[in-house]
Order: C-alpha cells, then structure tokens, then sequence
C-alpha cells in the first residue's frame, strides 16, 4: 500500500502494516516509535514520552547515548565481521576488559540473551560430566518457577508460563524446578549427587520484579558450594548497574560460578550477550564445540567496552539507587487504593494492580502514554518501571505526576 499524503504515515499507517505483514507474536503498546535520546522518545506524530522500560533494561544508559553511538560508528566504518574462524584486532582487548571488570578468567561472547543462557546450561552440563563427574546424561540443572530465562525449546522446557509452553513440546529433560526465595526447598534438591547447576534471577523480571528475602542468594551461593553445584546468575536484565549495584549479585556480595550478561551491554545498539566463568568451567568446552558466527564480532566488542565504561564513568549504579529509592518511596506514598505492592531494587521496579478488572493495568499503562510515559504490564496486574539510569529526581518527579494523573483518572 502506497501512502499518499503525509499524514497516511502517521501511527494507524504503520500499526496496520505491521498487523498485515509480521508475526502476531507481541502485544505491543499502540504506539510507533521513531527516535530516542537520553529518557525520552517520541512517536511518528511528533509526541514525546519518558521512556519507563527502556528496551527491558537494554537501554541503561539511555537511547543513543553519544558515546557508545560514537564508538559504533568509528568501528563500523573499519570492520564489522570476521567470523570466529578467524581472530579480529578488538575481540582481545574486549575479553581482557570485561573479565578484568567483572573479575573472572575468561569470557565466551555471544549475542542474545537466550543465547548466553543456553551457553551458560552447556557448560554447566560439561563441567558436570568432566569435573564433578556425573554420569554422562544424567545432569540435572534445577531451576525456579516463574522464571524467565528465554523463548527458545530448551528454556521454555523449565517455564512455568503456560502460554509460553503451549504446543511446543515435547520439551527437554534435565531440569527440576523448585519454588523460587525458598532456601529449604533449594537444599533439599541439592542432596541429589546428580545436580550439577542452579539457574536463578537474582531478581524475577518478568514475573513482576519479584525480589527474594535479604540473603536468599547468599545462602543459595553458599548451599551450592557446599555441594559441589555451580550457580548460574542470569543477570541480563537485572545487571549493568539496573538494581543499584553493577550486578544484583553484589547486594549480597555473591560471586556465581557463571554470570550471564545481555541487554544493556551494548547500551541497546545492538545483540551483545556474554558468559563469564573461571577455567576450570570454561576449559572444558574445547574447538568445534560451541561458537556463534557473530559471537565477539569486532563491533560488538568496541560497542560493549564503551557502554561498560559510560556506566562506571556517570555513575550510573549510584544515580539507580538513589532515584530507584526515591521513586519506591514516592508510589508507596500516594497511598493510591489501586496500588496493592511496590517494590524493586534500584530503577527496577514494579507496581501490584489492585482492581477487579483484569484488564485494569493495561489501561492504566494506556492512560501513562496520553500523559506522556510509556510503561507495559506483566503477567496482567503488574507493571513495571525501569526508566533509563540517567534519569534526574525532576525527572521521576514529573513522571510520578503523570502516574498519579493516570491512577486517578480509574
């Protein structure tokens, strides 16, 4: 369909065509956004919005921040790609870089999320079989309910999300799933000789930014060694400075044995992801083995190197903790009657709708946009706030403003 008149390529032009030509896999926000800079975006007619999700934590140091902008371009422009069959001049320094950041001896890059969660559960299975010495096949990873670690056949095979797992079994064996913050049911499961691995969030995203009782992951760290299991951390959402500390980890001081990284590690230019462990896990994967074509592509790496370092360099940890505590305190004091749950660690945080209506967060979230902020309900009475971590307090002032506007309008 050939638009013509300005106006025909306004929000209603490009809805349509999406409906028409792509995969009806997402319930997005009626909105068509257009461009981004700092917390804001605006859409194809001209409207601007604070934006309270920032790409699920991909965009922590807010859109197109000029200087992981300025790093993308100065590398597209000398190389891009070389595949991992052969070396690249940028991929050593990055490697040296974020394990020299995050503290561990090696790094094996890759590029979604998902893709660093299925690394993380090979070598986790590897290093079962090699180091601890279960029998081959017989590894059991165990995982939490109401988790959420990724989409592809693997990881929805421990999913407790129905509409995640319909009518795509069957599914793969080798995980248990166990209630997530409860420590006794952890140490029960991990009397069996055979787990190898335990896969967690420090805190549960998806699920609604669930944060577990103080000392959860500590005493989980702690059981784990105990018993011979690696803990696998998925801090792709919940890392890179989200929670008010570089990782979520660090509230408890906990180092897990493999540490998954994503989102916010290329500052949400483009798929940067990243599996951190010590060689005695890392080495057991050996050539031919495990790879990705655009795994530690030169671009990623120069990408990412900067986007870690704006994070450190703004203090972008510090300011997530301060406007995260502000902002918590602030909903918790409109005593709004639809409120029932505020809570969150940092500039990751979710509100608890208390309404009849199921659908009553979703319009709520309808409501923030005509008042100018962009924010998307989870699992049907949650919604999440997760702005940019550059956010100011007049900032979170006015968007707690439009907040109270959207509450009161139900």
């Amino acid at each position: 369909m050939q638009a013509t008149k300005k106006e025909s390529r306004g929000t209603k032009y490009f809805l349509e065509k999406e409906e028409q030509y792509g995969a009806h896999n997402y319930h997005p926000l009626p909105v068509v956004l257009t461009k981004g800079k700092g917390v804001f975006v605006w859409d194809v007619d001209g409207k601007r919005y604070y934006d309270f999700l920032s790409g699920y934590s991909a965009i922590n140091q807010g859109h197109c921040h000029p200087r992981i902008i300025d790093a993308f371009i100065e590398q597209a422009q000398q190389l891009t790609l070389t595949s991992r069959a052969f070396h690249n001049n940028i991929m050593g320094d990055y490697a040296e870089y974020i394990t020299g950041y995050f503290g561990y001896d090696k790094v094996l890059p890759m590029n979604t999320g998902v893709e660093a969660v299925e690394t993380g559960l090979k070598l986790a299975r590897r290093w079962g079989y090699e180091v601890k010495g279960v029998a081959e096949n017989k590894g059991i990873i165990i995982t939490c309910t109401n988790n959420f670690h990724g989409r592809t056949i693997s990881v929805m095979s421990f999913s407790t999300d129905a509409d995640s797992r319909r009518g795509f079994g069957p599914f793969t064996p080798g995980f248990e799933l166990i209630p997530y913050n409860d420590i006794k049911a952890l140490e029960v499961v991990l009397m069996n000789p055979d787990v190898i691995a335990f896969l967690v969030e420090p805190i549960q995203g998806e699920a609604g930014v669930v944060v577990p009782d103080e000392g959860y992951l500590a005493k989980a760290a702690a059981l784990c060694k105990e018993q011979n299991v690696l803990l696998i951390a998925d801090e792709i959402q919940t890392g890179l400075a989200r929670t008010g500390r570089m990782l979520a980890c660090d509230h408890e001081e906990v180092r897990p044995d493999i540490l998954l990284l994503g989102k916010a590690l290329s500052g949400g230019t483009m798929p940067v992801s990243a599996v951190l462990a010590d060689n005695e896990i890392m080495l057991t994967i050996k050539p031919g083995e495990h790879g990705s074509t655009y795994g530690g592509n030169p671009l990623a790496c120069k990408v990412a190197i900067t986007a870690l370092q704006v994070l450190k360099d703004e203090h972008m940890a510090e300011n997530s903790d301060i406007q995260g505590t502000y902002l918590r305190q602030q909903l918790t004091a409109m005593n709004s009657e639809f409120i029932s749950i505020v809570r969150g660690k940092g500039l990751f945080n979710a509100i608890v709708i208390n309404h009849p209506k199921k659908d009553t967060a979703w319009d709520i979230c309808m409501s923030m946009k005509k008042h100018g902020m962009l924010a998307k309900p989870t699992h049907g009475d949650r919604i999440r706030f997760a702005p940019p971590l550059i956010i100011t307090k007049e900032q979170v002032d006015e968007c707690l403003e439009m907040i109270k506007a959207s509450l009161a309008s139900f």
